[in-house]
């Protein structure tokens, strides 16, 4: 097994330097772990599967904590791994740390395009009934929301850590407030304006817990998964992580408390003051539910922090897909000027990169107006992307155990299940892929896919292998 060594010189000016403590990963993970998908995807999710949309936030969530689990062990394993690019470089060849740098940069860049069409959807809830943005309007808030974070980013890794640390906190006082008005609204049986008593049986009473049978519930699955994209940011986050041994373990394993009270806890409530049924597919049912408890007020107050959430997925994904084109320059996998820091230790060109790709949003939105059609065609794609980058996770974990058995023995943070759960998981995404397959919404996205797999191909083979022919690394796969 091939060490991949960088320089520890955290005060060089080329180099990223660990400056977010344990409070700002453990809110990060958090952060990652509540977004976009859970404010604004969750209404479409309940519409197409129901309350078994439960069931299906539960398999994914724990899933995804053995994937952390894998990618944990990895990053403990090799300190000198900085992110999944090295370890995928390292451990499977030049080729996978080329697809999963790229891919994971082009995921987080639909994620902010699928942000923006959520930014237009809650400033909708300020404009009169009927009323919407026009393309042109929906355009110009886009590139402002996409200047604002390529703003905050510019300044230091500690400003992230500090912003995202508040966005998530604002997040989790959100959904505990919402578990605390939802929770008395059960416990006093509160008639809502639609006419039914708030209860926890109207979680299963309208139909059951699999209302829309079989079908449905594989259907919920292309925007729950989506609701999970960023959980595995702290793969990004470990060569500006202090004491790395100590706080990526504490991060990991807070995931499924986590799972269990921001995602089963708050829909089941969601739920039981509003029936499943009476959910409409394009709003917020948090911010519905504080309207049908008629706390009008409460409803403003929970549409500015489903706002600031994707505020918050944004600045996460510019952040890392800085960090990735930083990793992929330094393995001579990206242009050199994408690796040059500014004199803050921010990868500047790699943040103004990424953010003019981003601005593709805000075309999206003139030629789509439509902001749940382009929300829902930019978190398909970037969904199947996803199950790529952590396929491949899984894969590295496979060879590293093949590789390096005695530094899994050592391991003081070893993986549940071992080699036996990584096939699981493997299992589980490949047939994610296939439920994909099945909506018409996400087998455009599925058609699409192909074209990323040629780009890079043929870049990889055209640029990146004749260059590092030059410099005399003739090893590829």
């Amino acid at each position: 097994m091939t060490m991949v060594h960088h320089s520890d010189e955290a005060s060089s000016p080329d180099h990223l330097q660990r400056k977010l403590n344990n409070r700002h990963l453990q809110m990060i993970a958090i952060g990652g772990a509540i977004g976009t998908g859970l404010f604004m995807g969750s209404g479409k999710t309940i519409s197409l599967a129901g309350p078994s949309i439960l069931v299906i936030y539960m398999l994914i969530g724990g899933m995804f904590f053995f994937l952390m689990r894998a990618l944990g062990e990895l990053l403990l394993a090799n300190l000198h791994y900085k992110s999944f690019v090295d370890m995928a470089y390292d451990l499977i060849g030049p080729w996978a740390g080329y697809y999963i740098g790229w891919t994971y940069w082009l995921g987080w860049v639909l994620v902010g395009i699928a942000d923006l069409s959520a930014v237009i959807n809650y400033l909708s809830f300020w404009l009169p009934e009927g009323a919407s943005f026009s393309p042109t309007q929906q355009a110009m808030i886009s590139a402002g929301c996409v200047l604002f974070i390529l703003g905050l980013n510019l300044l230091t890794v500690k400003l992230f850590g500090e912003v995202e640390f508040w966005f998530a906190l604002i997040k989790i006082l959100a959904i505990i407030g919402l578990i605390g008005v939802g929770g008395y609204m059960i416990l006093t049986h509160f008639q809502a304006p639609h006419g039914e008593v708030v209860s926890v049986s109207n979680v299963w009473s309208h139909g059951g817990m699999f209302p829309k049978g079989v079908s449905g519930f594989l259907a919920g699955f292309q925007i729950a998964v989506f609701a999970f994209i960023g959980v595995e940011l702290i793969g990004t986050t470990a060569a500006e992580t202090k004491d790395p041994e100590k706080n990526l373990p504490k991060a990991i394993n807070a995931i499924p408390v986590r799972i269990i009270l921001f995602y089963v806890l708050a829909l089941f409530i969601v739920m039981s003051v509003t029936p499943w049924d009476h959910i409409r597919a394009d709003k917020s049912p948090f911010v519905e539910l504080f309207l049908n408890a008629g706390i009008p007020v409460s409803a403003i107050i929970m549409n500015l922090v489903v706002l600031s959430s994707v505020m918050s997925s944004m600045n996460s994904g510019v952040f890392s897909t800085s960090r990735m084109l930083f990793g992929l320059s330094k393995d001579g996998q990206a242009p050199s000027a994408l690796g040059r820091l500014s004199k803050r230790a921010v990868p500047s060109n790699g943040l103004i990169f990424s953010c003019i790709f981003i601005m593709g949003g805000a075309v999206l939105q003139y030629f789509v107006p439509n902001t749940m059609e382009a929300f829902t065609l930019a978190s398909s794609l970037c969904v199947i992307l996803f199950i790529s980058v952590w396929l491949l996770i899984m894969a590295c974990y496979l060879r590293y155990r093949k590789l390096s058995p005695e530094l899994h023995a050592k391991s003081t943070f070893k993986m549940p299940g071992g080699v036996l759960m990584a096939y699981v998981v493997i299992a589980f995404f490949l047939f994610t892929l296939v439920i994909l397959a099945l909506e018409p919404d996400t087998l455009k996205a599925l058609y699409v896919s192909p074209l990323w797999l040629v780009v890079l191909g043929v870049s990889y083979h055209v640029f990146y292998k004749p260059r590092m022919k030059k410099l005399g690394q003739e090893t590829f796969d």
